[in-house]
């Protein structure tokens, strides 16, 4: 069993005992806590809620919505649906902040409250310690009978998401129709399932080959959109000989997508591509984070903008994107995050923006594909003994270092000429990420390898 409480919400395996799994107990302690400092901070009762299709979400969903209404708050209950739904809703339902209820890429055992601000956006450090306090502090009052908070079904925000990315300027319906695409879809079984293929339809795309789109929770294979989980997308496209395939995970926030001859597009290159189709109508800045690939640096820089990088974490990108004004940016996990809508990532933008992209430049996507730079990335990790001080492993590999280009916003990146390799310690367990990134996959995991080592040796492994 596992319970990791964290800025930006609770997350963990159903199951267990009080504090050691998500157990209903720690749901209602943790949801409580959320609704008193949403009323705390802004006097404002009402939240909305929207879940993903996991198996343990309707149960989820009614503890957290009893839990809300039982410390006097409001609910506005989206059921089934996307991270970037709940997002888009809670300002307009001009809410004091939003819970979604989904996991995202985690496996079935798995659920979490994330938890929004006011703006629809993730709540801040300062927020989130706060939440984590009350809750551990039991630092609430329960609403008395005729103070308890009332909920409101609400079922109409899958058309109001899919409306709001047809209203974008650089999204081209006609465009998209003309080009008569034919569309494979993996949804994992979540709501991706009902998302995806409305808006497809909604895009003027008439042929969809639909596979693990019914939002039942049964996870056919590792929800991550990754290479290795994506076979039978791949094998379905080739089989119908669709022009690209399309993956979301869970809460469909993360895209990827699968190229014609059932390859992969490269997740990485997801924001890439949108960035560069974003850029070259409206130029500006970009931000991604520190292990995201350097291709969208090199996308900004042909365009005659500024690339930034930020610390890994969805809030973190986000707030360097409003420093700079930055005019697209995203994580290289397929997060698109494109201010024109919302400052969250959003699979159902990044598919509009994309098709529109591959459809005006009238290219094939394994040639669109061909146009970018090619990196290759490696991901590893170190595991060390409970307690060793990985902070001062980082400072040393950093003197070893120290005539490079490096950066220690977040772990440490050393940016060498060609290739860059990124240290990080986890959140949850005491290993050091090793991430890297060159022109050839040897060569990423050559650089990698040399860094590991010079760790093993400071740890004397």
């Amino acid at each position: 069993m596992t319970l990791i409480k964290s800025i930006s919400g609770i997350r963990g395996t159903i199951g267990g005992r009080p504090n050691e799994g998500l157990s209903p107990l720690d749901i209602v302690k943790f949801t409580a806590a959320f609704g008193r400092l949403i009323f705390q901070n802004s006097g404002n009762k009402k939240i909305v809620v929207g879940r993903d299709a996991r198996i343990s979400g309707e149960m989820v969903r009614n503890l957290v919505v009893g839990t809300l209404q039982s410390v006097g708050m409001d609910v506005i209950d989206l059921g089934l649906s996307t991270t970037p739904t709940v997002e888009i809703a809670v300002p307009k339902e001009k809410a004091g902040g939003g819970i979604i209820l989904t996991a995202s890429h985690n496996p079935a055992q798995w659920n979490a409250l994330k938890l929004l601000n006011e703006k629809g956006e993730f709540i801040d450090d300062e927020q989130g310690k706060k939440v984590l306090d009350i809750a551990e502090t039991l630092d609430f009052d329960f609403a008395e009978v005729y103070d308890l908070g009332k909920v409101t079904a609400d079922d109409s925000y899958l058309q109001k998401h899919i409306d709001e990315v047809l209203s974008l300027e650089l999204v081209d319906v006609e465009a998209i129709r003309a080009a008569n695409f034919k569309v494979a879809v993996d949804a994992v079984n979540s709501t991706g399932g009902i998302f995806v293929p409305a808006l497809l339809k909604a895009l003027g795309v008439e042929t969809i080959y639909e596979i693990y789109c019914e939002p039942n929770g049964d996870f056919p294979h590792n929800p991550e959109p990754l290479a290795e989980n994506l076979t039978a997308l791949s094998s379905l496209v080739v089989e119908k000989r669709a022009d690209l395939g399309i993956a979301v995970d869970p809460d469909v926030d993360r895209l990827c997508f699968v190229m014609e001859n059932g390859e992969m597009f490269g997740e990485e290159y997801t924001l890439v591509a949108v960035s560069d189709f974003i850029l070259e109508h409206k130029p500006g800045n970009t931000v991604s984070n520190l292990s995201s690939t350097r291709a969208l640096r090199d996308v900004t820089l042909k365009h005659g903008g500024k690339y930034f990088a930020a610390a890994v974490g969805e809030v973190n990108v986000v707030t360097k994107m409003k420093e700079v004004n930055a005019v697209i940016g995203g994580e290289g996990n397929g997060g698109v995050i494109y201010p024109e809508t919302h400052y969250g990532r959003d699979a159902l933008a990044g598919i509009a923006l994309f098709l529109t992209h591959l459809a005006k430049k009238n290219l094939k996507i394994s040639e669109l594909r061909a146009t970018y730079p090619a990196y290759f990335m490696s991901k590893n990790k170190i595991e060390l003994t409970e307690g060793m001080d990985i902070d001062r492993i980082l400072t040393e590999v950093q003197g070893v270092y120290q005539n490079e280009n490096f950066s220690t916003i977040d772990g440490l990146k050393i940016d060498f000429e060609n290739e860059w390799v990124h240290l990080r310690k986890s959140n949850t367990e005491p290993i050091i990420r090793v991430y890297s990134e060159a022109p050839t996959l040897s060569q990423a995991e050559a650089i990698a390898e040399k860094v590991m080592n010079n760790i093993r040796s400071l740890i004397g492994d």
